[in-house]
């Protein structure tokens, strides 16, 4: 089950994208169907077709954006989350041969596209969480048991 978390800059983004789904592109594909559909036959017509596609694709979209908007609910920065892990926070951690990696704790809906995010369902997140920096880690991977040790925490206001 996917966490009904989201951070503003997500919200923002998906907010965005629903805007510009529903106010500019289907406009324009539905223009586009329109048009094709005024050609005469639809059978073999290939533009109309595809736009009629685009159309389906867009209003499931649509539809999947102001659902999930309705359920989400926006987590915010808190001066008490000060050096401790939590939703949104930006983590730099080591492993056992000193290789770092640095990434943000965000919602599902945020982590697409982002190779510096990840889920706070994700199982390095969950273990991640309330952590202060020097304090380690344990991880279960497919590979095994994996320690990490937290070197950084900062949080975007």
């Amino acid at each position: 089950m996917k966490t009904n978390l989201i951070t503003r800059a997500g919200f923002t983004k998906l907010t965005d994208e629903l805007n510009y789904l529903w106010r500019e592109y289907r406009p324009e594909i539905t223009q586009k169907v329109a048009w094709a559909a005024s050609l005469g036959d639809r059978s073999e017509n290939a533009d109309y077709k595809e736009n009629k596609r685009l159309l389906r694709q867009i209003d499931r979209r649509v539809r999947f954006l102001r659902k999930r908007l309705e359920e989400v609910r926006i987590v915010d920065y808190s001066p008490q989350q000060q050096g401790r892990v939590f939703f949104g926070a930006w983590v730099v951690i080591e492993d056992e041969s000193g290789q770092q990696r640095r990434f943000r704790i965000v919602g599902p809906d945020e982590i697409y596209g982002r190779n510096d995010y990840i889920s706070i369902d994700s199982p390095m997140a969950r273990a991640l969480l309330k952590k202060q920096v020097d304090d380690e880690v344990t991880v279960a991977t497919p590979a095994g048991t994996k320690y990490w040790l937290v070197h950084t925490i900062e949080y975007e206001s």
